[in-house]
């Protein structure tokens, strides 16, 4: 019995997805993504769809619904639109939607996935980043659209990953490489990324940070660029400031347990993540607050249901005897039969994830990881 038979049989396995939902609708977001500020409100990503809320915080009102994730939105200069990256067709692409509603309009529509980084000054076009003509997925560029779309246009970069235009419109603040989507902390290699000035009038470009550090998201305010290091002694991303005329950079935030993550720049503040919290930053006086905010959902992610498994199968092993297979699926353990028989979900623990079963050679046990404690910890079960 081979394992492309055992497959097709898994194909047709179903799971019921069982949780306990709670009576109240609001929930105290956290785990906050990608936010940005304009002069009235703060947007970010929340369990995949995009959210707006006032500064003060309190109850946001969710912007987008679909199936598809959206990342990294972004306030037009006037805070009238938000221009963000949507995975609607199968492909991410850079769309804009009014910030009180309406429909997308989808800006770029290459097959290659588009982030969008940043508004133009003068609010007509937006920055993005995309490896659409690199060659390969390994590396992005920078490229410029309308906001009402058309064919791009490469900026004289050779890599961009991130990337700011200042006011004046002809100076861009880049990164040719990031290390901010890495997973491992305080890197200090050949590969850390520096942050990079560029004369879109003059072509001519200067390494401003030049550390041994990682910098990354460049942000303008007036002649100072604010950025994203992990410089400082504990070696936690920070905010930083750079006077873009004396040469001189001091530290702004000081967070020693945990790391700012994906800040963004709006009229007079800086809103960026500290964990599961996000904080804003006022930049007259350089002082952060916590904004404490609300979700309101129906939560029917969370209503049980049966999902189809044949696309989430990641292990499988076979018995002693050759007539069941144990499969790992969606964080569930079964066992299948090899022809005639029926399926047993052996875990039936929805939210706690297991992985990687094997039977034991007397075929009495599975052994497998699971996390229920919060850690991974090797678990038997029986086989039957």
């Amino acid at each position: 019995m081979g394992y492309h038979r055992l497959l097709g049989i898994a194909v047709v396995l179903l799971a019921t997805i069982a949780v306990v939902s709670g009576a109240q609708a609001a929930v105290d977001a956290r785990m906050i993504r990608f936010p940005d500020v304009s002069a009235d409100d703060i947007v970010f990503v929340y369990a995949g769809d995009i959210w707006v809320v006032s500064k003060a915080g309190g109850t946001a009102h969710r912007l987008s619904t679909p199936k598809g994730e959206e990342t990294f939105p972004r306030f037009s200069p006037d805070g009238k639109r938000i221009a963000f990256s949507g995975n609607y067709d199968g492909n991410t692409d850079i769309y804009v939607v009014p910030t009180a509603g309406g429909l997308p309009q989808r800006l770029t529509h290459h097959s290659f996935p588009d982030r969008m980084l940043d508004w133009y000054p003068d609010g007509k076009s937006v920055l993005y980043a995309s490896p659409m003509a690199s060659g390969t997925n390994r590396f992005n560029q920078l490229y410029r659209t309308s906001q009402d779309g058309g064919l791009p246009e490469r900026l004289p970069v050779p890599y961009g990953e991130f990337g700011s235009i200042a006011a004046d419109g002809k100076t861009l603040a880049y990164l040719p490489l990031t290390r901010d989507f890495r997973t491992w902390k305080r890197y200090r290699g050949g590969s850390t990324p520096d942050i990079w000035l560029f004369d879109l009038d003059k072509l001519s470009s200067k390494n401003i940070t030049a550390s041994p550090a990682n910098d990354s998201q460049p942000m303008w305010h007036g002649q100072t660029l604010y950025f994203l290091s992990d410089r400082d002694e504990n070696k936690r991303y920070n905010i930083w400031a750079l006077d873009t005329r004396s040469g001189e950079s001091r530290q702004v935030t000081k967070f020693e347990e945990m790391d700012v993550a994906f800040p963004a720049a709006g009229p007079d503040e800086i809103v960026f993540s500290v964990g599961s919290d996000l904080y804003l930053l006022n930049l007259a006086e350089e002082s952060y607050r916590k904004i404490e905010i609300d979700v309101l959902t129906d939560r029917a992610t969370l209503k049980p249901r049966q999902e189809k498994l044949g696309d989430y199968i990641r292990w499988v092993d076979i018995s002693p005897s050759g007539k069941r297979a144990v499969i790992e699926a969606r964080g569930e353990i079964f066992t299948v039969p090899a022809e005639h028989g029926f399926t047993r979900n052996l875990s039936r623990t929805s939210g706690v994830a297991e992985r990687s079963p094997a039977w034991s050679p007397d075929g009495k046990w599975i052994a497998y990881f699971a996390d229920r404690s919060g850690e991974y910890e090797l678990t038997l079960r029986a086989a039957n």
